[in-house]
């Protein structure tokens, strides 16, 4: 069974180019999460401490709740409107932490799971860096969509997941920036993964993870995922100026940032998400109202909250994702129901609030 572990290893470690001993397998990203934010770090076999965890407000929950960190040594740097980390508010944080008590480490996310958004992860790197930090990248949502090598991201420590990218659930990765610099294992007992990672490996999983990593989607796939996102947008917009509508126009969150290709979130004031995702599941049409780890949950979004999106508009999001298998017929499909949800909320045929 080693050989089909160390193929997909080799396999993943290929697609963002580190080398495959770099590759420590996990039961998920948030397990690899947990395990990347700790407070104690080998450097070249030597422990050092890590005294404070600084993470955006619009991270994963799995970042956010600090992994092996007390709370009181966790602080959330803020975003802008547009949904990019507050640089200048990092940098300044960063520059009143207190080297004395130990390293800083830093975790940005490279793409937002609710609204796309990428972050500028080289500017982070550089701000990290002369501060002598840390850096944590999750980088699950951008794999296959996005330029994921590790010397591109130039993290310490980056997350990975198997079902994000059409792999199996139960698989996921914590990569290393450099093999010297090594978080401490989170589960200990056997020698797995070369002692970072104790416990059976699920074989299965974490071969189904390195034959998905192989069939990513190529570039042009992508510009195709890119332009069918664009023309629901063009649609939205288009089906929001009708005559005699009386809901609001489309608010497109992120839509002046670096977005991923596959991901639009939108809010039209006066449709409820409750009653927009009602309609367009009875017309067989699978959309969200955020992230898919609140799946069947609807509240108000930290991501929306964090860019300043009032209470009344984040109650009306809703998140469309797009594969590789989506075709434009797909999206004249979704649009043709959204003009059927603006028809009856104008008519007041159901209700516009829940």
């Amino acid at each position: 069974m080693r050989k089909y572990i160390e193929n997909a290893r080799r396999q993943l470690a290929e697609c963002i180019q580190c080398p495959p001993g770099n590759v420590i397998f996990t039961s998920s990203a948030t397990e690899a999460a947990n395990q990347a934010l700790s407070p104690v770090v080998r450097v070249s076999g030597r422990e050092t401490r890590v005294s404070r965890l600084y993470v955006s407000a619009v991270e994963h929950p799995c970042i956010l709740s600090g992994g092996r960190f007390a709370a009181d040594n966790i602080e959330t740097v803020p975003v802008l409107e547009t949904g990019i980390v507050d640089l200048a508010r990092l940098e300044q944080a960063l520059a009143r932490h207190d080297a004395s008590s130990g390293a800083p480490m830093v975790a940005v996310m490279l793409a937002n799971n609710e609204t796309g958004v990428i972050q500028p992860i080289s500017e982070v790197r550089e701000i990290v860096r002369r501060h002598e930090g840390f850096l944590v990248v999750d980088a699950v949502q951008g794999l296959g969509k996005i330029d994921t090598s590790m010397e591109e991201l130039g993290a310490d420590f980056v997350l990975l997941s198997a079902h994000k990218v059409g792999g199996p659930q139960g698989a996921g990765a914590l990569v290393l920036g450099s093999e010297s610099i090594v978080p401490a294992p989170l589960l200990r007992g056997g020698g797995q993964e070369g002692f970072n990672r104790a416990g059976t490996e699920n074989t299965a999983a974490i071969t189904g993870f390195g034959v998905a990593v192989e069939r990513l989607p190529r570039a042009e796939t992508n510009e195709k995922i890119s332009a069918i996102r664009d023309s629901i947008e063009d649609g939205l917009r288009t089906i929001s100026n009708a005559k005699g509508e009386q809901t609001g126009k489309p608010v497109f969150f992120g839509q002046n940032s670096d977005r991923l290709p596959n991901t639009t979130c939108f809010a039209v004031s006066g449709i409820k998400a409750e009653t927009a995702l009602i309609s367009l599941d009875l017309a067989g049409i699978a959309a969200s109202s955020g992230s898919a780890c609140s799946s069947g949950k609807v509240r108000k979004s930290h991501v929306l909250a964090a860019m300043g999106v009032s209470s009344e508009l984040a109650s009306c999001a809703l998140r469309i994702s797009l594969g590789p298998e989506s075709r434009m017929e797909d999206a004249a499909r979704f649009l043709d129901a959204w003009r059927d949800i603006v028809r009856l909320c104008s008519r007041e045929e159901i209700p516009m609030a829940v």
